[in-house]
């Protein structure tokens, strides 16, 4: 099992910047991680399988749905425990994250925010506690990065809805109690739905042999004449904008969460560079190590600022969905240069599953991808910046 000797770095006392009930909920998380995640998550990751007695623990620190009110029986706590949460979560594990992720802003927060009365009150307490799990239908075998273009779609049949369609790379779909699921009505508006597992037609086939990701469980989402209750549909979504919002949310997740994994490298490489003589000396000791290390520690510090002042703005209700996408992409990619330069500088011993660095390099293939390309939140900037769209745009009504 691994030693977890994990440091947090803070080259510009930025803990000064949060308040201690923020520092009491990340101290929670990296306690739980470094006592259940770390000793077992790379003998799941050769696995591929997902862990799934860590939800019962992933409910009780609060990471499903921290920012659901307390009436709905979710933690009430603020955006920024919510992104400290992320954090440690995926310098345990981006899988162990994206579990999280997904159960909170892609599942709880689409039924908080358009969700009937009724509905809250059914799925949100048991969703807080892991009694039920989650995932979410948007991306379809033809279209990712253009959702708007999804073939989905259901019918008015009178006593319920008739869908029928397919969704894929699907986190938490193997073992999801319910899916909040995306599609077309008669008119082509885009509306939500929420299907339950024991309907006849509906079906989540495992995604097998990924090289990422591995501790995550993915997979399809299969509607074949699927019968949905009327009370199922989420009265609030109306339109393509209502899934784009789920999407803000799980993104400023993923920009704390990599910020974790970047961190978790950084701290792996400066250990490793202290301990490793080579040539009579410690390698940290080198020119060429030490640009790694200082290049490191000051693209985190740069992200930590980011992501900071972006959970100050969601606590406000300020941050903008073109502030969320620069976070997601910028730390994300920080993240998955970090790893690699970690990487290298352990050599051979860098692959292996005594270190978590190849397991990170990994994961974040999938997370520069998931919630948004890495171009495509560049060019979500740079419509921003000039007020021109570089892509086409549906409807967002």
């Amino acid at each position: 099992m691994a030693n977890d000797m994990f440091k947090h770095p803070d080259y510009y006392q930025v803990d000064d910047l949060l308040s201690d009930e923020h520092k009491l909920v990340r101290e929670a998380t990296r306690e739980w991680v470094k006592r259940e995640v770390t000793p077992i998550i790379e003998e799941y990751a050769q696995k591929a399988e997902f862990p799934r007695h860590l939800l019962k623990g992933l409910a009780e620190i609060g990471a499903f749905g921290p920012f659901i009110p307390e009436e709905y029986g979710g933690p009430g706590l603020d955006y920024m425990s919510y992104g400290l949460i992320m954090q440690e979560l995926e310098r345990g594990d981006s899988g162990i994250r994206s579990t999280a992720s997904v159960q909170s802003s892609l599942v709880m927060y689409p039924i908080w925010k358009f969700g009937s009365e009724e509905q809250k009150n059914k799925y949100l307490p048991k969703l807080a506690t892991g009694e039920l799990i989650g995932c979410f239908g948007l991306t379809e075998p033809n279209h990712g990065s253009d959702p708007g273009s999804m073939e989905s779609k259901f019918t008015d049949e009178g006593d319920y809805y008739l869908l029928n369609g397919a969704k894929m790379w699907i986190s938490n779909a193997p073992f999801a109690d319910i899916a909040v699921v995306w599609a077309k009505n008669e008119k082509g508006r885009i509306k939500g739905l929420i299907v339950e597992r024991g309907m006849e037609g509906f079906s989540t086939p495992e995604t097998h042999n990924k090289w990422s990701l591995r501790t995550s469980a993915t997979g399809e989402l299969i509607f074949d004449n699927v019968k949905v209750p009327k009370e199922n549909l989420l009265p609030g979504a109306d339109g393509l904008r209502a899934p784009l919002m789920c999407l803000d949310s799980a993104r400023y997740g993923i920009a704390w969460g990599t910020l974790g994994a970047a961190m978790d490298a950084y701290d792996t490489a400066l250990r490793y560079a202290l301990e490793r003589h080579q040539f009579g000396r410690p390698i940290a000791a080198y020119q060429l190590q030490q640009k790694k290390l200082a290049e490191m520690i000051t693209e985190i510090t740069k992200a930590q600022l980011l992501v900071w002042r972006l959970g100050t703005l969601m606590n406000e209700g300020k941050a903008t969905a073109a502030q969320i996408s620069m976070a997601k992409r910028n730390n994300t990619y920080i993240a998955w240069d970090i790893v690699r330069q970690a990487r290298q500088m352990l050599g051979a011993m860098g692959i292996t599953g005594e270190y978590p660095l190849m397991r990170h390099m990994m994961n974040l293939e999938s997370v520069i991808t998931y919630e948004g390309t890495h171009d495509i939140h560049l060019l979500i900037t740079g419509h921003d910046v000039t007020g021109i769209q570089a892509f086409r745009c549906y409807d967002k009504k």
